[in-house]
């Protein structure tokens, strides 16, 4: 079973579509990043988490030839913009594939992409079928059933979604702040997959410092900062995090 983070980058990627680079060497082969999205290989399944805006380019990269599921983590057009991609694996099956999302992420995507959602004709079928995101949901690994758990965060001024894997690895893309209550799912883990924008403060997402403090606070083996912004040059943010944190970058693996 594989992890992939198809893309870590902030909103408008890296560099912008106005090439503007920031801080970030364009020498460098990972400061080029796509918009946020993962995916879980498993020997029975192709789990994707979020449809960025880049998602044919990321699929294109890593030969997916099949999607299975969508885990949709909130309704900003940075995660959900690339859903219309999801059509050619639906051509393949012949079959809606089931996606996920909180209530105000279903309100918008039946908003602004009906045509996935309703059949207009036998030539536009409706492509997807959209479920209301469970707290959990098992998928299979060979003979091994894989617990999936979304625990709600805020991002700013809506709700997220974040997503852990079989108690192993958390993949946070997108938070400011993580209640309270929640913090036991959140404790030892193997791996920590969590937004970190920049330097300073944001409203909406985690700056450097807080990222680290709350890696500090559930003690993850290994953690990893993506949502990067072009602020963020990957060798000086690299040399700035303790051992076991590193930051993410396109196409990073890890085998589960």
């Amino acid at each position: 079973m594989k992890f992939i983070i198809l893309g870590c980058g902030s909103s408008m990627g890296v560099p912008r579509p106005d090439g503007f680079f920031g801080n970030c060497d364009p020498k460098n082969k990972k400061n080029y990043r796509t918009r946020c999205s993962a995916l879980i290989k498993t020997t029975d399944e192709n789990i994707l988490f979020d449809a960025s805006p880049d998602l044919r380019q990321q699929l294109l990269r890593h030969r997916i030839k099949k999607i299975n599921k969508v885990f949709f983590s909130h309704l900003h057009a940075d995660q959900t913009h690339g859903i219309n991609d999801l059509r050619s694996f639906y051509i393949n099956g012949k079959k809606q594939i089931n996606v996920y999302a909180d209530r105000p992420t279903s309100i918008y995507l039946k908003n602004t992409f009906s045509y996935i959602f309703k059949s207009y004709s036998k030539e536009y079928p409706a492509t997807l079928k959209l479920h209301k995101l469970p707290k959990y949901i098992i998928i299979k690994n060979k003979y091994k059933k894989i617990k999936i758990n979304s625990v709600m965060v805020e991002h700013g001024k809506i709700k997220s979604n974040c997503f852990i894997i079989d108690r192993r690895l958390a993949y946070i893309s997108d938070v400011n702040k993580i209640h309270n209550k929640n913090f036991k799912f959140f404790k030892n883990l193997q791996w920590l997959i969590i937004d970190c924008l920049g330097y300073n403060y944001h409203p909406s997402h985690l700056n450097l410092e807080s990222s680290l403090s709350i890696i500090k606070k559930f003690k993850p083996n290994k953690a990893i900062l993506t949502n990067l912004s072009p602020i963020l040059d990957y060798n000086k943010l690299k040399r700035l995090l303790p051992r076991n944190v590193v930051p993410a970058y396109d196409g990073l693996t890890i085998d589960l």
